[in-house]
């Protein structure tokens, strides 16, 4: 009751942090504890944490707590792509996720430790997405899409694609969200269509977020309409962050290709 209280604090608040406490509680007997423990530290980069969540992942007796240290441990992968840790500790991640990914734990273990792995750029987790997606398991393919998603390289743009009107609700999802994390513009019309024709209303919130991601005239014309047209509060809330979203996607895309622009004048000067 008390950690579910926080966690609500903490996703409602950036200002409030409870990481001391909730490293405190990592080694807590209930596994339910040492779960809602991580949970709490989603924010924080501390790279001390990765040995602890390390040894989790191999020895926890709980599957579920191995699991949520499977997917803590995909942050701090993506932190060592943008250099936010040591290649070092990174590369132990990775490995641990690997071995974690191809070897006899329960499969939703396994399955996370693909989803985490998707942040590296190594080619080694290239193959194990592959492996994944080419699977008959719709389980195993949502978790290749998510671990595409996470990988931020449109190379997976030919799988994506097809899987955004997959007639099994988890895989589609996956693509979906993959197509959002991936920003893939040829998602787009997809996408504002199945707003139109879908009637499962999480795969409808999944395309919006997603679209969001996205951006376009197109995509702010549609959502402005869509919240025009909406009395739910709870909807005109996740349409305007959608909407924020979007328009902080654009900024930041903005703010990408005016480096780029830079970048090449200061070339330019070198060379003569």
């Amino acid at each position: 009751m008390l950690l579910g209280e926080l966690q609500t604090l903490t996703d409602n608040d950036t200002r409030v942090c409870f990481d001391d406490f909730a490293r405190a509680i990592l080694n807590d007997p209930d596994a339910q504890v040492r779960i809602s423990a991580i949970h709490l530290l989603e924010e924080c980069d501390d790279a001390k944490l990765v040995p602890i969540y390390l040894k989790m992942l191999s020895d926890d007796p709980e599957a579920s707590a191995r699991k949520a240290a499977a997917a803590a441990l995909g942050k701090f992968v993506q932190l060592g792509e943008l250099e936010g840790i040591p290649k070092k500790t990174q590369r132990r991640i990775e490995e641990a996720l690997q071995e974690k990914a191809n070897g006899e734990d329960q499969a939703s273990v396994r399955r996370q430790a693909l989803e985490s792995i998707g942040y590296s750029a190594r080619p080694e987790a290239m193959v194990l997405i592959k492996s994944a997606f080419q699977r008959e398991d719709p389980d195993w393919q949502a978790s290749a899409l998510s671990a595409m998603g996470h990988s931020s390289d449109e190379r997976w743009e030919k799988e994506v694609l097809p899987k955004l009107l997959d007639e099994i609700p988890r895989v589609q999802s996956a693509a979906i969200e993959a197509a959002g994390e991936l920003g893939l513009t040829s998602a787009r019309e997809i996408l504002l269509k199945l707003l139109v024709d879908e009637e499962n209303d999480d795969l409808v919130s999944t395309a919006i977020w997603s679209l969001s991601q996205i951006g376009g005239e197109d995509v702010r014309v549609y959502l402005e309409g869509l919240l025009d047209q909406t009395e739910d509060e709870d909807q005109v809330e996740f349409l305007e962050e959608a909407l924020d979203n979007m328009a902080f996607t654009e900024d930041l895309a903005k703010f990408e290709l005016l480096n780029l622009d830079i970048d090449d004048d200061l070339v330019d000067e070198e060379e003569e």
